[in-house]
């Protein structure tokens, strides 16, 4: 099984191969089937490998596939195509083919009325295949291949509904957007090669074992920080997070799919896998960490406001991978990817819930125009409010112990500060208000806001009169697993006052090579327990104002809001960010194209050079063409002007 490991990503490869040319031609049944029936089977395989790389000793638990074949050689740059499976790789790709198979699921019975069904199951499996080779890649080349890819998948399932503007302008700014962070990632990966001479991460590793962390910003600190400029892309971070909340014009399961299973991890486990590098870039950590709390901040202060459920939930993506980065950048690798974890199974159940929701209520999205949902959704209900409670921090569940775990190490770590430690608590404390907010607004309150759902006309124009009832156990169920792995998932992550760290324990060689300094505080129960009460306090007191707010005094809201004035229109208007880089970036680059790219130097220069040459030519050949007249006399004429001109030209030169 650990020898063909290998196969792994191959099987959703053929899924999106059989579906992508036959898929027209088959009955849906058939075309899900094979879509899910392919990661459900990379899943069964890595769950295999994963009980055989348990058996390993920890020191052994690196495997290498070896060259499979290879892809590129030019001089001295050889490059083979090669797959690693470590504890590391090993969590990621449980994650994303595990969650990646529930979403498939889930996507059966949400998809089942849209066209384009084999096109979507198509594009789905090649999303898992992309990212499949980006985490089990053994070289920053092949990294690329996966990284590029879920690119391009992005694209194509953000603009999945092909008549609709928004949906294509969506796609378009994903990918423009993202590959703007890509130009950093190429350049720091051709520095990387520059440096070591080689792609393959077990020789880059291995050779800057040896060396001490920077003193002062060097070679090493910007590889690091142009690989970081490729993951603020990727992982929709400041000042590139702006694609990701329109990411939401795809269907639902590909908002669940992106947020908590593929591409927006990425950036987070890229910077994991080089943590040999960015242990010894000290000046870059403290960049990484800034971005990751400024963005978690400000993320979580839009999501305040928004009214779009799944916008909201967008927002809060981009605050939680903050939160990863936050990690990554006080040096916490292991904490970073123990919350990607938890993070995707409750976002991803937060996403198929709110696409529950929008079924219910005919494709409604706008929580102003929901309510008392829990008498109608009750599985909905239930399971979401599982996710909530793990996402906002209350204790025991998931998210408790690996916020907790990411909080203390921004506090005590050696690249941590007390000042990253406060605006985390801050964070999680809005990160409990907006998302207690959502459940209030969508589930509980009076029955009458229904009326927009039950006897009105829906997003799409269609009018319907039956009143919103729970979808298909095809929906449902992976609700429930999902709400089994939101509450009980953080158990492989226990803090130090609780129990043994499996998981900390288990990426140990992944991380042999991190440079592992003293820690900035010594490490006591007693801390970490203070720690924990401190964050928990707040987070309490944020679900306590939201309950108070929308549920108590449903008027609050709006007196608060005209008390904030700009600064709630502020926030509503995302902080005009789009509307700065329109005016900053998009605008002049376009007025630059249209104006002097287009008007002067294509069509007045090079339009102009070749229209000109072809028009000199074509005057001259007017005028050559009369000696080709057919007539005696013209021809008689030429000759004796040819006999002066020779006579001239002689005499001249004789002369």
């Amino acid at each position: 099984m650990l020898r063909l490991f290998w196969l792994i990503p191959l099987f959703p490869l053929l899924g999106a191969l059989i579906n992508g040319m036959l898929g027209k031609r088959l009955p849906r049944p058939v075309v899900a089937l094979i879509g899910c029936a392919t990661v459900g089977l990379s899943f069964v395989w890595s769950v295999a490998a994963l009980w055989r790389l348990l058996s390993l000793a920890p020191a052994d638990r690196i495997i290498s596939s070896g060259a499979l074949f290879t892809w590129i050689e030019a001089g001295r740059v050889k490059v083979d195509a090669a797959f690693l499976l470590d504890p590391l790789s090993m969590v990621m790709i449980l994650i994303v083919t595990g969650v990646g198979f529930v979403i498939h699921v889930y996507s059966t019975a949400y998809m089942a009325e849209e066209p384009g069904y084999y096109r979507f199951f198509s594009y789905m499996n090649l999303f898992i295949f992309m990212m499949s080779v980006l985490v089990l890649a053994d070289n920053y080349a092949l990294m690329f291949v996966g990284w590029e890819g879920v690119g391009l998948c992005s694209y194509l399932l953000i603009g999945f509904y092909i008549d609709r503007k928004s949906a294509g302008d969506a796609a378009k700014k994903a990918f423009i957007v993202t590959r703007i962070g890509d130009v950093g990632f190429v350049l720091g990966v051709f520095l990387i090669f520059s440096a070591f001479g080689s792609f393959n991460f077990a020789d880059i590793f291995g050779r800057v074992a040896r060396y001490a962390p920077e003193t002062e910003f060097g070679f090493i600190s910007l590889i690091c920080l142009l690989l970081f400029i490729g993951a603020t892309g990727k992982s929709a971070q400041i000042p590139l997070y702006v694609w990701l909340p329109d990411a939401m014009e795809g269907p639902t399961p590909v908002s669940a799919l992106i947020h908590a299973a593929t591409m927006v991890t990425a950036g987070v486990y890229m910077v994991a896998r080089s943590a040999a590098l960015y242990s010894r870039a000290p000046e870059t950590l403290i960049v990484v960490a800034t971005i990751g709390i400024a963005t978690a901040a400000l993320a979580a202060c839009i999501a305040l406001v928004q009214t779009d459920i799944k916008r909201v939930l967008a927002y809060s993506t981009i605050s939680q991978l903050g939160y990863m980065f936050l990690a990554v950048g006080v040096g916490a690798f292991g904490a970073g990817i123990f919350h990607l974890m938890t993070h995707a199974f409750f976002k991803a159940l937060l996403f198929l819930g709110s696409g529950s929701v929008i079924l219910a209520l005919h494709h409604e999205q706008d929580m102003r125009h929901m309510g008392g949902l829990r008498r109608y959704l009750p599985i909905t209900f239930y399971t979401m409010w599982i996710a909530t409670l793990a996402i906002a921090g209350a204790p025991f569940f998931s998210g408790f112990f690996s916020k907790d775990e990411i909080l203390y190490s921004a506090f005590a770590m050696p690249y941590g500060h007390i000042t990253l430690w406060v605006a985390g608590v801050i964070v999680a404390g809005l990160t409990a208000f907006y998302m207690f907010r959502l459940m209030f607004l969508t589930f509980h309150g009076e029955g009458p806001k229904l009326g927009h759902a039950e006897a009105g006309t829906d997003a799409h124009g269609a009018t319907h009169h039956e009143p919103p009832r729970e979808p298909s156990a095809l929906i449902t169920g992976p609700l429930a697993v999902l709400a089994v792995l939101s509450a009980v998932g953080g158990a492989v992550g226990l803090p130090a006052y609780l129990g043994n760290n499996l998981l900390e324990g288990f990426l140990t060689p992944s991380f042999a090579t991190q440079y592992t300094g003293e820690t900035r505080l010594e490490h006591t129960v007693v801390l970490e327990i203070v720690l924990m009460v401190i964050a928990t306090v707040v987070s309490l007191t944020g679900m306590a104002i939201a309950y108070r707010a929308y549920i108590q005094d449903r008027n609050l809201p709006e007196r608060v809001a005209a008390r904030l004035g700009v600064w709630y229109e502020a926030a509503r208007r995302k902080f005009y960010v789009d509307e700065l880089y329109d005016k900053a970036i998009i605008h002049p680059a376009y007025r630059l194209s249209d104006a002097v790219l287009w008007k002067k130097v294509d069509e007045a220069g090079i339009d102009g050079v070749v229209n000109g040459t072809a028009g000199l030519f074509q005057y001259w050949g007017q005028l050559l063409k009369r000696i080709q007249s057919g007539y005696t006399r013209s021809y008689a004429t030429w000759v004796l002007i040819g006999a002066i001109l020779i006579f001239i030209y002689y005499y001249l030169v004789t002369a």
